[in-house]
């Protein structure tokens, strides 16, 4: 019989082997892109990171027979249980070969971890909360994911709700190709132009000169629109200003726009080239040479995630996100750009989803998560 193993990560050779899991689960995956391995490192707790200047973490192995098979990371979000008062912990990195005894091993490990925390319930995969990569693949294994995006094999559903986890939120990726522009409805250019001119709205790209000033106005009406937005914890302000530094060398103007009504910005929208095609060809090495290969070849990429349009709760339901999107396109257009995904959008988002769908965009990914009570642990 198989001897399992369950350890927490400590030393130096268990991060290592943490780290290189995934190297040697994905190898032969054709759409499997490596993460950014000092971001990862960061995000999972191995090197400082704004998220755990104010929560925390821990990480485990599973090894069978003395070989490492699987890891996750067991993680208490302490703005979560302030803002929805519960003790609801999570985990994330989840990662297993596809053996159900090895995956309820992990899952025991990290939830035992949460109630020694004082949680009562676990949700997840969150890498490592809801601002950042979030979700299980469900549907959509045949294309790589975007960047930011997650993936997994299709056996990492199963092995979740063996464990007893069960849905609690879809979140969806929609794409849109040029040629869609074609068909588009003629109405929606005078929608935009009437929303422009009955609330004096101007909308621009971000500023090149002041950027660092304009992504932390990115963040800050992030923070604004999203809070109605189920599971949603503000960016902290050390996250605000950990994730702008980060943003301003990925972020491109072109994929851009501020809406202001009277000059006060009240809604932004932001995209991302999609890098992933380059972060596969270094191996998800920025150093020594990573990082200049990133913005030497950011020109070439042809498609583009559609992270966010986000207006201010007051000015919400009056047809702002289209302008955003509208002043995006010809910039992009004249980039090049010829595809654009659309993530995530929550399934629970009836104004975004449905804006898309009837824009005649296809979904194309399905992402899950999940929820348990720990009380039968």
């Amino acid at each position: 019989m198989p001897n399992y193993q369950v350890t927490p990560v400590e030393s130096r050779k268990d991060r290592r082997e943490f780290m290189e899991l995934i190297w040697r689960l994905y190898r032969n995956d054709p759409n499997w892109i490596p993460p950014l391995r000092m971001n990862q490192e960061e995000l999972v707790g191995f090197r400082k990171h704004a998220f755990y200047e104010t929560n925390k973490c821990r990480a485990f192995l599973v090894r069978k027979d003395d070989q490492v098979v699987g890891r996750i990371v067991g993680i208490i979000n302490y703005g979560h249980i302030k803002r929805y008062d519960e003790q609801r912990g999570f985990f994330g990195f989840f990662e297993c070969i596809d053996d159900q005894q090895a995956a309820n091993a992990l899952f025991k490990a990290a939830g035992e971890y949460l109630k020694s925390e004082g949680m009562t319930d676990a949700r997840g995969p969150c890498n490592p909360s809801l601002n950042y990569e979030i979700g299980t693949l469900v549907e959509g294994f045949t294309t790589p994911p975007t960047f930011m995006m997650t993936y997994n094999p299709p056996y990492h559903d199963k092995l979740i709700t063996n464990f007893g986890f069960t849905k609690v939120q879809d979140l969806y990726a929609f794409d849109g190709n040029i040629e869609m522009l074609k068909t588009l409805d003629p109405k929606i250019g005078q929608v935009v132009q009437q929303v422009q001119e009955r609330f004096n709205v101007t909308v621009r790209p971000a500023n090149r000169k002041r950027f660092s000033e304009e992504v932390q106005l990115f963040l800050n009406i992030y923070n604004q629109a999203l809070q109605g937005t189920w599971g949603f914890v503000p960016l902290s302000d050390a996250e605000s200003k950990s994730l702008g530094a980060s943003l301003k060398l990925l972020i491109d103007p072109a994929v851009t726009s501020i809406i202001e009504v009277n000059g006060e910005p009240v809604g932004v929208g932001i995209g991302l080239p999609d890098y992933n095609p380059i972060i596969k060809k270094i191996d998800g090495k920025l150093f020594p040479f990573g990082f200049l290969r990133i913005l030497f070849d950011r020109k070439k990429i042809k498609k583009i995630r559609v992270m966010s349009t986000n207006v201010v709760p007051e000015w919400q339901r009056w047809g702002l996100g289209l302008v955003l999107l509208n002043r995006m396109l010809p910039d992009c257009l004249a980039q090049g750009i010829t595809d654009a995904e659309f993530s995530w959008v929550l399934e629970s988002n009836h104004l975004s989803r449905g804006s898309l769908e009837r824009g005649g965009l296809d979904r194309t990914k399905t992402y899950r998560l999940y929820d348990r009570t720990l009380s039968d642990l």
